[in-house]
């Protein structure tokens, strides 16, 4: 998902700041038709808008376009990452604060509401809001009331139109008890849902063609060529990662070529191989790393911690979700399905077991451990952790 400029053509980068109004999405697919009907619908009014789909399908550039068209184009679109702000300071980040109210508050500070004063404000990630952050957006929803923290008073009332994002089922955490209700049919006025990539493989050689001018542009090289052969295999390749996995992809393809045509050869490991099954033992050639295989490496067999290794990485969306549990499925292995062994194994203090399945549990990635319980770890670890799962 990415934009277009003027005349339909695609862009340089979905992810740069926009500067001028841009006027189509890429693609030629009847997903993107019905996207670009529900962001003409949203941009006519001031309406509420949720915009769903998994992590890399670009809703922040929907977002983008819903403001660039509306009648707040020329006021600002104020972006927060939910999920990259402690929930001690989100607060402060989206109301401000007052001089004093906490360490570090040496003066009082505008919040990002009143920032987007007359504007747009982009709630990516929004499922991750703990209750308590829910119940203050709620409550800003309701009545446009700014209190900063600190403040024992209300400091003015804002007209901020609000777009909100999430990866998560958020019906799903409805029922768990994990989102309010209330809020989720405040936000949930107009809902755009993106499709992945893969749902939608008609787009794939829109965008190659595109990522492929703009990066070689960017390089400063020829624009090269995709054989035939690449490009059924990039088509065919299910993009996990959609359309940041593909960006990604294409560019590295572009700074490392240097011939006029990408052929099959030239594309990554990975996606040469998707689809294939595995070869025999007897037949196999040395192994290729995955990043699973080294980041699990560095832990176990380099001694750092997880939360050197793999967290930052998790959190800025380089490993995916199933990535994670890969990671953890191997560790489980080794331990018979104790967490607790889990945590020493990944080189966690004995402290951060907890914090550990809190994340787990946070992200949807935890495993159930029972599965494990036939592959018992070595007796001596056994004897001393006294039990085979936890």
């Amino acid at each position: 998902m990415t934009r277009g400029a003027s005349n339909h053509e695609p862009c340089d980068d979905p992810t740069a700041p926009v500067t001028e109004p841009s006027e189509a999405l890429v693609g030629i697919g009847t997903a993107i038709r019905a996207i670009e009907a529900e962001i003409e619908c949203a941009a006519r009014s001031d309406a509420k808008v949720l915009v769903t789909g998994e992590s890399g399908v670009g809703k922040e550039v929907i977002a983008r376009l819903i403001h660039q068209r509306s009648g707040r184009a020329r006021t600002p679109l104020v972006t927060l990452n939910c999920a990259g702000i402690p929930d001690s300071l989100l607060e402060s980040a989206l109301f401000g604060h007052m001089r004093g109210s906490f360490t570090g508050a040496y003066r009082d500070h505008l919040g990002l509401l009143e920032m987007a004063h007359g504007g747009t404000i982009f709630l990516d990630e929004v499922g991750e809001m703990s209750l308590r952050m829910q119940a203050l957006l709620l409550r800003f929803l309701e009545n446009g009331e700014i209190q900063r923290v600190g403040s024992d008073r209300i400091q003015t009332r804002v007209d901020v139109r609000v777009i909100a994002a999430t990866n998560r089922n958020l019906l799903e955490r409805i029922t768990s008890k994990d989102f309010r209700e209330d809020l989720y049919y405040r936000l949930n006025v107009i809902h755009i849902n993106i499709p992945p990539l893969r749902a939608r493989r008609e787009d794939i050689p829109v965008f190659l063609r595109h990522f492929v001018r703009a990066y070689a542009a960017r390089h400063g090289v020829p624009a090269p060529e995709l054989s035939p052969d690449a490009l059924a295999r990039l088509v065919a390749y299910d993009w996990p990662g959609n359309v940041r996995e593909l960006k990604n992809a294409v560019e590295r393809l572009i700074v490392r070529t240097t011939s006029d045509v990408i052929a099959l050869k030239d594309l990554p490991l990975d996606i040469q191989r998707w689809g294939r099954p595995d070869p025999e033992p007897a037949a196999a050639a040395v192994p290729v790393r995955s990043l699973v295989d080294d980041l699990f490496d560095r832990m176990v067999n380099g001694r750092e911690s997880f939360w050197r290794v793999v967290y930052p990485l998790f959190m800025a969306r380089d490993l995916t979700r199933d990535g994670l549990r890969a990671i953890l499925r191997r560790g489980l292995e080794r331990t018979g399905g104790n967490y607790k062994m889990l945590a020493e194994l990944f080189n966690l203090e004995r402290e951060d077991y907890k914090r550990l399945l809190n994340f787990l549990r946070k992200h949807d990635c935890q495993i159930p451990f029972q599965r494990f319980r036939t592959a018992r770890p070595p007796a001596s670890d056994a004897a001393r952790d006294g039990r085979t799962a936890d």
